[in-house]
């Protein structure tokens, strides 16, 4: 980033909110903006201060962090803190960068603020390069072409190529993420529904209501089904006018 990440931390522990006051301070990239005992004092501090990230206990009272972050601007992200495991999964639905479980050492405190220091600079840099697009007189200013995307997968953020992807197969609340030259799929907690508004429509097609695939790596069609990397992956009813008409639209002779 081309600054500090500014920070607000938020528990209704005292003991807890001065041990993260602590690290903060110690972190030299993170700038306190406010610390707050409840949830109402950090709505206030985001509504009044420019907030970058929040360190955010998930058990208090009357609002817990869950509720609290499902209210907080698209520009500010969280990393939950807390005791109890039980939330880990409600931690991911809320789309937290990342998941600190009490008791914490500060190496744990600095590696998860490092990789939220990372994704704001990833956003910054995406930001920064997107070039506009000029037709005739008229200057329209519209987003890059997409390459990437980051996922959460087992307490991380990974980088994912798009570029790489051969097809994404859902399971429940989950996604298991096929890569070129990869034997093992990336599991990441995500709806395939979320995951393909992400998704450039001329590259990715959904085709079943368990696989979106990537339209460059189709290999074979036969009949009502593709082959990519030798998986056999079928195109069902409801999808399948969409991909005739894509089949249509590129086929010669």
């Amino acid at each position: 980033m081309s600054g500090l990440v500014k920070c607000i931390i938020v528990d209704d522990e005292p003991m807890a909110l001065a041990l993260l006051e602590s690290y903060v301070l110690k972190t030299p990239f993170l700038q306190l903006v406010r610390k707050c005992s409840n949830a109402f004092e950090a709505l206030q501090a985001v509504n009044e201060e420019t907030v970058d990230l929040v360190f955010l206990d998930i058990q208090m009272p009357e609002l817990t962090g869950i509720e609290l972050s499902k209210t907080l601007p698209q520009r500010t992200r969280v990393i939950f803190t807390t005791a109890f495991n039980e939330y880990a999964l409600d931690g991911f639905k809320a789309r937290a960068l990342d998941y600190l479980m009490k008791p914490f050492g500060f190496d744990q405190f600095y590696n998860a603020a490092l990789r939220a220091k990372e994704w704001f600079e990833m956003v910054e840099n995406q930001s920064a390069t997107a070039p506009p697009l000029t037709i005739t007189t008229e200057t329209v200013t519209t987003e890059p072409a997409k390459e990437f995307i980051f996922v959460k997968s087992e307490y991380r953020q990974l980088k994912i190529m798009l570029n790489e992807v051969l097809y994404f197969e859902g399971l429940k609340d989950y996604i298991k993420i096929w890569l070129v030259n990869q034997p093992k799929a990336i599991l990441t907690l995500m709806s395939l529904k979320s995951l393909e508004a992400e998704l450039p429509a001329d590259k990715f097609m959904r085709v079943h209501r368990s696989f979106i695939i990537a339209l460059d790596k189709v290999e074979v069609i036969e009949r009502n089904q593709v082959i990519i990397n030798k998986q056999r992956i079928t195109v069902a009813d409801q999808y399948r006018d969409k991909f005739q008409e894509y089949i249509r639209t590129n086929s010669i002779g």
